[in-house]
């Protein structure tokens, strides 16, 4: 794998990581930032700039067979996009420069996937149709993304046109394109084969990421039948999370053998995660439990985290910890435990502050200055890993 694009992704990702940092120093002493504008680059460095590279990166290295000098350039020119986004969303936010780089980014994401399609090549139908579904879906993200210019102009940034397209984009993003591909990539590493199990996950999987987009629409455009498409969508979620336990269940045990220690618990710390998710959206059958977490930001920013950090953050952590640009060392077993004890805290904070604003109790004492502390944890662990991979001179032995 190549060790100046890992590195790029890394930077992406502790850039993305500082700039949350200071979205929550805002909170401690006020800055001449504006808010909004450093949020958008926020988020699209740390989805287009860590995620989305990350994962073109491993899927060309464990897919690619015949390594084209095509997809090293367009690593290269989607990467001079994310670099656009960088400079030019917090100083302008959604205007006519970083618009121009998020176009240039959609553009590259539709060649890579014709380039995928076109060449990619295994014999295992397990990876084949996680990768082309998730690709597919990352294709369908986009459409979100081009609704947003009619939405603004025909109703406004505060129509429910507009934050419905929004949704659209992030879910199948997150649930679609990101969540697919990293199983892909983690299948691929079990070696497990095509069976009548694999095939029921996948079909529950696909029905369940398609119907459960009715939950954000229903937030903007309630409806009852909304309410009963995504609960079917919840219980073809949780048939999907329990066919994902009984087909990895005998390959993981066998596989997590072989592995040093912190790559164990990277990824015990990313399966839990995506159980933990799994669970978290099936208790949106409870209507309750969906408007509470609608209304009160704590509880969303905790899921998108625990989506982001906990389940993709994890897993890509997990399969670099695998390969051969790393070496084991105290400074990376602490960087990401610190990486990881970071989340954890981070998200309980959010979820007792969120549960003091639904009880009407306010603030917990020092709440944005704790929270602040708390997320030093992230970037520093970030942190410590590029340090590795520029440290490590000799490449070590694959541990698979």
């Amino acid at each position: 794998m190549p060790k100046k694009l890992v590195l790029v992704c890394l930077l992406n990702f502790f850039i993305a990581a500082v700039f949350g940092l200071l979205l929550r120093y805002a909170f401690v002493q006020p800055m001449s930032l504006n808010y909004r504008f450093l949020t958008h680059a926020h988020s699209h460095v740390a989805m287009l700039g860590w995620v989305y590279l990350m994962l073109f990166t491993l899927i060309v290295h464990y897919f690619i067979p015949d390594k084209k000098p095509i997809y090293n350039r367009l690593f290269w020119v989607t990467e001079f996009a994310v670099v656009g986004m960088l400079f030019s969303f917090p100083f302008q936010g959604y205007a006519a420069v970083s618009i121009a780089f998020s176009t240039l980014h959609i553009f590259c994401s539709y060649y890579f996937a014709y380039l995928i399609f076109k060449h990619h090549k295994t014999k295992n139908k397990v990876t084949s149709r996680l990768l082309k579904w998730a690709l597919a879906f990352m294709l369908l993200s986009t459409i979100g993304v081009w609704c947003l210019g009619p939405a603004v102009v025909m109703l406004g940034q505060a129509s429910a046109f507009y934050q419905i397209a929004i949704q659209f984009f992030l879910h199948f993003q997150f649930n679609g394109w990101f969540l697919l591909a990293v199983i892909a990539v983690f299948f691929h590493k079990l070696q497990l084969q095509d069976s009548k199990e694999f095939r029921l996950f996948f079909k529950f999987l696909i029905i369940a990421t398609i119907l459960t987009f009715a939950l954000p629409v229903n937030w903007f455009a309630p409806h009852p039948v909304l309410v009963w498409i995504n609960g079917i969508g919840v219980i073809c979620q949780l048939f999907a999370l329990y066919y994902f336990i009984i087909i990895i269940k005998p390959a993981l045990k066998a596989f997590i053998k072989t592995q040093a220690s912190v790559t164990k618990f990277m990824y015990d710390f990313a399966l839990v995660c995506f159980v933990l998710k799994m669970l978290l959206q099936s208790a949106s059958l409870i209507p309750e439990v969906s408007n509470v977490a609608y209304q009160h930001r704590n509880f969303v920013i905790g899921f998108i985290h625990l989506s982001m950090l906990g389940v993709i953050s994890g897993f890509l952590f997990a399969f670099l910890l695998q390969n051969s640009l790393i070496k084991h060392s105290k400074t990376l077993t602490f960087g990401m435990y610190a990486f990881i004890f970071g989340f954890v805290l981070t998200e309980l904070i959010l979820l007792i502050q969120g549960g003091f604003f639904y009880f009407g109790i306010g603030l917990l004492p020092n709440y944005y200055l704790i929270l602040f502390l708390c997320s030093i944890l992230l970037p520093l662990g970030i942190g410590c890993f590029i340090i590795n991979i520029i440290n490590t001179r000799k490449n070590v032995a694959e541990t698979t």
